[in-house]
């Protein structure tokens, strides 16, 4: 049985990207498949099978057709569909769902995932935390990305990490940049799941 894991977060926060280095890495100890989901593209899908070295069957494109949040929470048929075919064509260790872009309210259905991480990053404002919202908050960890653009958006990352950790309570984040190699702890967090 796979272990699926949800990647949902605003348009540009990085989950594609987030996705292409995991797999990188998870590739060569384990067996992946992806989902991905678009409105009326399949542009992530194309994206990663063009950057990425695995079976380009185990990527999947969805064309929602309609709100994002729609097709990972109140009818995940089409996703649902998708991983099964997937499970049932290549039995993967680790599925990723990517959720198309979308706003702080996004969580997925755990009828499709057994986990999922919210993105979001810090060029979209140091205030994005206390905005709150169902993903941020609820998500099994939360992803602040783009942490090496602080600097350039004026964003102070202790200040922004206060009111993660405040809003978040006791539920796991991670600041990830990729100008360094913190994606290694996301990779663990992964890891974990996968062998338990």
């Amino acid at each position: 049985m796979s272990i699926k894991i949800g990647v949902a977060g605003p348009v540009g926060s990085g989950k594609t990207s987030i996705i292409e280095q995991l797999t990188n890495i998870l590739k060569e100890r384990y067996s992946l498949g992806i989902v991905t989901n678009d409105i009326y593209t399949t542009e992530d899908a194309n994206y990663l099978k063009s950057h990425l070295d695995i079976d380009s069957e185990r990527i999947i494109g969805v064309e929602t057709g309609g709100c994002p949040h729609t097709a990972i929470r109140d009818d995940i048929s089409a996703n649902q569909r998708e991983v099964l075919e997937l499970e049932e064509r290549y039995n993967p260790d680790i599925i990723f769902v990517e959720s198309g872009g979308d706003n702080l309210s996004a969580t997925f259905s755990y009828e499709l995932i057994d986990y999922y991480m919210y993105v979001i990053d810090v060029a979209q404002g140091a205030d994005i935390p206390r905005k709150k919202g169902a993903g941020l908050l609820f998500s099994d960890i939360l992803i602040v990305n783009k942490t090496d653009l602080s600097p350039y958006v004026g964003v102070n990352l202790e200040f922004m990490e206060s009111d993660v950790k405040e809003n978040r309570r006791n539920k796991p984040y991670l600041f990830l940049s990729n100008r360094d190699d913190s994606i290694k702890k996301l990779v663990e967090w992964i890891e974990v799941l996968a062998e338990n």
